[in-house]
């Protein structure tokens, strides 16, 4: 974690040269962060090196979210040639582990989370790319692609293919918004020591259907929900938008569809990145996948796993590798 060469002409430039680069952390990308704490104030420096990584997307998106009154990092200065970035310090207290702290406080939290959602939705999604029935394709076959050869399986991927088919046209359908896609409890800052939900890990946002960020936040792969209070944020986010029961089988849908891309990331991470502890993650998510898959909606998805992937190989791939 030793910050990029130029990172300390680049913020000399920007009038940062006073700062002290002090390591944060990478995340499951090229991405890397460090905290420049300046007298008096403090940032946070993004290095996202091309061509691995391109902060355009990140920027683009902040800045629409900030011009709509949701808190975004600001961005302070950027170096696009070699990807560095300067954003707004949010500071180190995350919807997670202050949930976990003071489990009181969870509930407040997760319904002023809900409450971001439902403003979004109320503006016209950015100018990005679709969130369509190609792109939910391509995702979905992380999970064949990596996860099925992991545990031995060989798996009917054309069946796999048209069962998501059938389920993910009546749902792509209707308003399309802003779709975050990282929106979930270790993204989420409580900014200045308030309750004020700032947001983070945004620039793979397309413009999708309103139910997949709500999916991201309630079926958290990196934190347990519990299906109380999963039912009572998704009561909340009907009862005030008016969402139909079509919002509801899109809801699972696309949490299925979403599970089974992160169970096939995390087993990538493991076997092509050598980041062995994302598979412990994976019984969670499947956990969550197998919740979304009674529903009615998911029968043909559901049949397929049940034809392809047994009870007993869904898990922890290494340890299901082992079994």
């Amino acid at each position: 974690m030793n910050p990029p060469e130029r990172a300390p002409f680049f913020l000399d430039e920007i009038g940062w040269g006073d700062g002290e680069i002090l390591p944060l952390a990478g995340d499951a990308s090229f991405r890397r962060y460090f905290r420049v704490q300046a007298p008096g104030r403090s940032a946070i420096l993004m290095d996202a090196p091309p061509p691995h990584e391109d902060p355009r997307p990140f920027i683009a998106i902040a800045r629409w979210l900030t011009d709509r009154g949701f808190a975004a990092p600001q961005i302070y200065g950027e170096d696009l040639d070699v990807g560095l970035v300067l954003i707004e310090d949010f500071g180190d207290a995350r919807l997670r582990e202050t949930a976990d702290a003071a489990p009181e406080s969870e509930l407040r939290l997760y319904e002023a989370a809900i409450d971001v959602l439902i403003r979004l939705r109320g503006h016209a999604a950015a100018d990005l790319d679709p969130y369509d029935a190609d792109t939910c394709q391509r995702e979905a076959a992380l999970l064949t692609d990596w996860y099925c050869p992991a545990i031995g399986v060989e798996a009917d991927v054309a069946g796999y293919r048209a069962a998501w088919d059938a389920v993910l046209a009546p749902t792509l359908d209707g308003q399309r918004v802003t779709v975050l896609r990282d929106y979930h409890a270790e993204n989420l800052m409580l900014i200045d020591g308030s309750e004020t939900l700032g947001l983070l890990d945004f620039q793979d946002a397309l413009a999708g259907h309103p139910a997949y960020d709500l999916v991201s936040l309630l079926q958290d792969a990196r934190r347990d929900v519990h299906p109380d209070l999963e039912a009572a944020m998704l009561d909340r986010y009907r009862r005030i938008t008016g969402a139909d029961d079509r919002f509801v089988d899109a809801y699972h849908v696309l949490g299925a569809q979403r599970n089974a891309k992160i169970i096939g990331i995390f087993t990538r991470l493991w076997q092509r990145d050598g980041k062995p502890r994302y598979p412990g993650l994976c019984p969670r998510v499947w956990g969550y996948l197998e919740r979304d898959l009674k529903h009615p909606a998911l029968a043909p998805v559901a049949a397929w796993f049940d034809a392809n992937i047994p009870a007993h190989l869904r898990g922890d791939p290494m340890v299901v590798v082992q079994a």
